[in-house]
């Protein structure tokens, strides 16, 4: 009995292990999209002066971007469903080796859909901004307001006090923009307007692009 009592333990303990190590083997989340940025960054120095656009998939998908905005010098740094976390997580990998003139960021929706409230989000990305700050004392942040998909219409009410919460906050800090685009996307019945988005109610087609490009520009830094 003894023996057998000592062959599982011994069996619960090598299975522990091998769980343990590939646990802290596992890559973190979106860290094949990072390493993919520091590969092109390495065959491509990335331009010097430049803004930089950095945020969740409606950056990723802004994947011409440039084009919208001809006479300045953009790196787009948009990854996966990302929330503010996980830009806070590659922040010293994807926004400060970059030392842009100017940031541009986009990220707290995939955040509230993961069920957060709206404080939450607003210490959530009062923790991105601090590290920016440490790091990048003068460099201007534009944040551009959470987007009302209509995939996520229920969380609407946390969206638009996530945004009031986040301006509030920028309103007292130096340097700073908060670009509202959440009401430009709603329709005359306060919904969101479901022809500026792709078949997913998510992400945004040309025409939803088009009114990013008319309310973002005026802000950009030449």
């Amino acid at each position: 009995m003894k023996i057998k009592i000592r062959l599982l333990a011994i069996v619960f303990l090598c299975n522990h292990l091998v769980f343990t190590s590939c646990s802290q083997n596992s890559p973190l989340p979106f860290h094949d999209e990072i390493q993919a940025f520091k590969a092109q960054d390495k065959a491509s120095p990335p331009p010097k002066n430049a803004i930089l656009f950095v945020g969740s998939s409606s950056f990723k998908m802004w994947a011409d971007v440039a084009a919208y905005f001809p006479g300045y010098t953009i790196i787009n740094r948009g990854f996966g469903g990302s929330g503010l976390n996980d830009v806070i997580r590659y922040a010293d990998k994807i926004i400060i080796p970059y030392n842009p003139k100017q940031i541009v960021i986009y990220c707290g929706e995939n955040d509230i859909a993961g069920s957060l409230t709206s404080t939450d989000v607003l210490q959530r990305f009062t923790k991105l901004f601090n590290i920016v700050r440490r790091k990048l004392p003068a460099t201007p942040i534009v944040f551009i307001s959470i987007k009302p998909s209509p995939s996520r219409e229920k969380f609407i009410a946390v969206i638009e006090d996530s945004n009031i919460k986040i301006r509030q906050f920028l309103d007292g800090q130096p340097n700073t923009v908060f670009l509202d685009v959440f009401h430009a996307m709603l329709g005359k019945d306060g919904l969101p307007r479901k022809e500026l988005f792709l078949e997913d109610m998510l992400h945004m087609n040309p025409q939803g692009y088009a009114l990013w490009k008319t309310a973002i520009e005026p802000v950009l830094l030449k």
